[in-house]
């Protein structure tokens, strides 16, 4: 659960919510200071006043007992408390709460109260605290009505003129959606403003077209813009036609929005000035900011500190503006020439430079933008805020990104997931080599490291990822063709030139789709009117005399057999009048397909995408290799869309409290400077246990004879292990099937003799004695956090060899029962979880009820930064799972 974030508000304007600090008391008696005391009465049923004497009772917290968040605008010196909420826990009810909030008149009725309500919902359900109770004056409508939009379930008790409201902490589907319906609602209203103004102004514009203020003053010209926009300058009375202004102040009206082309070191000053006249939407194209560090980066924090001070949004700064090709709009307020012409495509790019390119290449194939946003620097306004603006756009029907990095992946994640189901995302996503340089110090983190881990990412969220931007415009031109999101895997493929067939059923095979034999009855009829040197089965080869009829037959025949689930086609023109012939016959033919039977076109021609398909918005390629990567893309985009969401599980018999109390006096005991510390066995087996994760019986010692003793105890072989956080076969810390007590004396001094008095010394000369167990499935089952997307739940083949072989699959948390299931299918060594060459097949569901009881526990100790258990043993089927090796990283929670 995230402490510490940004929220945007019901008026597009953003606080930042984190938890409250002892040294906030001086924050909160400002907040006092500007608070009524008709709130003052609502807050605590009656007369009450904070100052010096008691404030720190409202700063300085019991992390047991109480928890309180705030929600504060401005950073550094000028940042200002606006609202708090707070728990205190009832000592002798551990699992009930008492909760209240407090907002400055001038912030209410935006939705400070609520958001802060439900974090401090967030955090008690998370503290094992299920209710959560609060008494409300009855004339505080305010405060009542925040209770019932809040989301979660609660019910109410009058009591004279108080109202006693009772909060369920648990997170139901009506919370997640009203969270997401508050979060929409707040895009749009911030969003609109960039994306839809009546109103722009230009800083820096100029008379010289080839300058940047002078290019997108030229391009909102150009473009038919259907507002009217203010240039200003303050050194020249008339811009390129038009009467300038010396400042945003001289403008006839305030503008909607603002775009900044001044030098980096002008900016502050517009900033300020576009603050006091009330502007709320500001795009900065001007660089020399946090991209190249230093005094940019001091620069960036200052016009991000006064924008949050009074509620404006920024875009950028170093980025290359804002664009709207709808026809009701037309803006271009980049300086990017040409503007596209309209369409349902909206897309965002982190790079100003390719976002250039991009817009270029979108006008040469043909496919409308609806909007486009360079996020540039992202200080504000980021791809998430897109995301959610663009979920309920009706003018988007599909959104591309091109991503550096993401600033709240958590978010990411959760949205992306949701969009998904409704509207396509593709990314392309960069720095596919590795996500950051790190000495990987567990199995897990050692196989997580790398793009790996990015691309399952994206697949659990139903983001299609594309390597390139071609590819990416491939993907999107398919999406945004009606009927081209095919129902099945198999695609016929026609075509007049054997070569390009063959080709086309090489590249559909290596992207997962199927290129099916024919049935009789398909072929018959294909036989009916084509020349008998055709070939027939699949791919459909007419040859080169084949006529624009033939083709719009055979489309017609092979659209409507029931083995095909999309047409494919091929066509090499010989003159130019056969390729028009040709693109009206395939546009008449389409026309008559089932609406769930895509077709796909490529024209193998230099001289471009026929003009008759482009505008019957017929997906049209250049060469097959590139449409049956853009087809097998979309078709897994729709078969994971078809697919159940799945179910988070959630476990009653888990000792919540139990283990976070260990994770609190492990990390408590912490000397690294990043505060984190590896688990000795013990400490790792009572964390698992209090999740109800089987280990393998054991018991660390200190000497041989209490070794012995555990050996009779367990009744069986045993192994002896170092009992040290670290891969103990590397350091000849291991021995196996030892079965007396003579054996595990031996054993334990060989472990001795192979190690350095200082390597004793740091691991610790302590032992631990587990039993053997040899039979099942070896698996690995761990934890660690990707620099880009946070948790991630990693299963494969386990064992020593763990490493070596790579075989792996990740998800990210909250892992549902549809991504387990998925995670060990797509194994390479599925079979032998189900049975292989005459083995038992395995304990699956065993196995997923580790997965998911690990899940659990990472959801709920976020602190867990790396944990490795391998080997897992699955056993065969209802004989369960045994884990014998932990290693477990705790780090403080951000």
């Amino acid at each position: 659960m995230e402490h510490e974030y940004e929220h945007v508000l019901k008026d597009g304007s953003v606080v930042h919510v984190r938890r409250i600090r002892p040294e906030d008391a001086p924050l909160l008696l400002g907040m006092w200071a500007r608070t009524s005391a008709e709130s003052r009465r609502l807050r605590f049923l009656g007369p009450f006043n904070i100052d010096e004497s008691n404030v720190h009772r409202f700063t300085d917290l019991d992390p047991e007992l109480q928890y309180a968040v705030v929600a504060t605008r401005g950073r550094g010196d000028h940042e200002r408390m606006i609202g708090v909420a707070r728990y205190e826990r009832d000592p002798d009810e551990p699992d009930h709460a008492e909760f209240a909030a407090l907002v400055e008149d001038a912030s209410q009725g935006l939705g400070v109260g609520t958001v802060l309500v439900r974090q401090v919902a967030l955090a008690a359900e998370a503290a094992g605290i299920r209710k959560l109770s609060g008494d409300i004056l009855s004339d505080n409508v305010r405060m009542l009505n925040l209770v019932r939009e809040l989301g979660l379930e609660f019910t109410s008790g009058h009591d004279g003129g108080v109202v006693r409201s009772d909060l369920e902490t648990n997170v139901t589907e009506r919370f997640l959606d009203a969270v997401a319906s508050e979060e929409r609602a707040a895009a749009k209203v911030a969003l609109d403003r960039f994306l839809h103004p009546e109103k722009v102004a230009v800083v820096g514009a100029s008379r010289d077209r080839t300058s940047i203020g002078g290019m997108i003053l030229d391009h909102l010209r150009q473009a038919d813009f259907s507002g009217v926009v203010y240039p200003v300058n303050a050194a020249a009375p008339y811009v390129q036609g038009m009467a300038a202004y010396p400042s945003l102040g001289d403008c006839p009206e305030l503008p909607d929005l603002v775009v900044i082309c001044v030098p980096a070191a002008g900016v502050p000053e517009v900033v300020d000035e576009a603050a006091e006249l009330g502007v709320r939407a500001v795009t900065i194209i001007s660089s020399g900011f946090a991209e190249i560090g230093g005094e940019g980066t001091a620069r960036q924090e200052q016009i991000i500190d006064r924008a949050s001070q009074v509620g404006m949004r920024i875009v950028g700064p170093n980025c290359m503006g804002v664009l709207n090709g709808q026809a009701d709009v037309r803006m271009n307020a980049t300086f990017s020439p040409p503007l596209p012409r309209p369409g349902r495509v909206s897309m965002s790019s982190q790079s100003g430079a390719l976002g250039l390119a991009v817009l270029d290449h979108v006008e040469s194939i043909g496919l409308g933008i609806s909007t486009f946003v360079s996020v540039g620097n992202k200080a504000d306004i980021s791809g998430n805020d897109l995301l959610l603006y663009w979920e309920d756009d009706p003018d988007t029907d599909v959104i591309l990104m091109y991503v550096e990095s993401f600033g709240n992946p958590r978010k990411f994640s959760r949205i992306a997931r949701r969009i998904s189901r409704s509207t396509p995302i593709v990314a392309v996503k960069s720095g596919r080599s590795t996500a950051g340089e790190r000495a990987a110090s567990s199995h897990t983190a050692a196989i997580a490291a790398g793009d790996d881990a990015v691309e399952a990412l994206f697949a659990q969220a139903g983001v299609i990822r594309t390597k390139t931007l071609e590819e990416m415009f491939d993907c999107a031109a398919l999406l945004s063709a009606p009927g081209t999101w095919p129902a099945g895997r198999n695609v016929a493929v026609l075509t007049n030139a054997g070569g390009p067939g063959i080709l086309a059923a090489d590249a559909l095979a290596a992207n997962n789709l199927e290129v099916p034999q024919l049935s009789d009855r398909t072929i018959a009829t294909l036989q009916e009117f084509l020349p008998a040197e055709a070939g027939v089965s699949n791919p459909v080869d007419m040859i080169a005399s084949a006529s624009a009829e033939s083709y719009a037959k055979a489309i017609r025949i092979l659209g409507t057999a029931d083995e095909t689930d999309v047409v494919f086609v091929i066509f090499i023109p010989t003159a130019r009048a056969d390729m028009d012939a040709f693109a009206e016959a395939l546009v008449s033919a389409r026309d008559d397909l089932p609406d769930d039977t895509p077709l796909i076109a490529v024209v193998m021609t230099s001289h471009g995408v026929p003009a008759t398909l482009r505008d019957a918005n017929v997906p049209t390629f250049s060469f097959p290799e590139g449409a049956a990567r853009a087809l097998g893309r979309v078709g897994a985009y729709a078969r994971w869309r078809r697919q159940p969401l799945g179910e988070v599980r959630s476990f009653d018999d888990a000792r919540t409290e139990t283990a976070r109390r260990l994770v609190r006096e492990e990390l408590a005991t912490a000397t690294r400077q990043d505060g984190a510390i590896w688990l000795s066995a013990e400490r790792s087996k009572q964390l698992l246990a209090a999740y109800g994760i089987p280990m393998a019986r054991s018991e660390v010692v200190d000497t041989p004879e209490a070794a012995a003793e555990v050996q009779a105890q367990i009744g069986g072989p045993v192994a002896v292990k170092l009992a040290a956080p670290i891969h103990k076969a590397d350091v000849g810390g291991v021995a196996l099937g030892l079965h007396s007590a003579n054996e595990i004396t031996d054993a334990i001094a060989e472990i001795r003799e192979q190690l350095t008095a200082r390597e004793l010394t740091r691991y610790g000369d302590r032992f631990l004695v587990q039993e053997m167990v040899e039979e099942g499935v070896e698996m690995l089952v761990g934890v660690t956090h990707d620099p880009s997307f946070g948790p991630l739940i990693l299963t494969g083949a386990g064992g020593t060899m763990a490493e070596l072989l790579g075989d792996v699959s990740m998800r990210i948390t909250p892992i549902t029962t549809v991504d387990v299931d998925e995670m060990l299918t797509e194994l390479k060594m599925a079979p032998l979880l189900t049975g292989y060459r005459g083995t038992p097949p395995a304990d699956i569901s065993a196995l997923k009820d580790v997965l998911h009881r690990v899940g659990a526990m990472v959801e709920d100790l976020p602190e867990v930064a790396e944990l490795d258990l391998n080997p897992v043993f699955v056993r065969p089927d209802g004989r369960g799972v045994v884990c014998v090796d932990v290693r477990c990283k705790l780090r403080p929670a951000t």
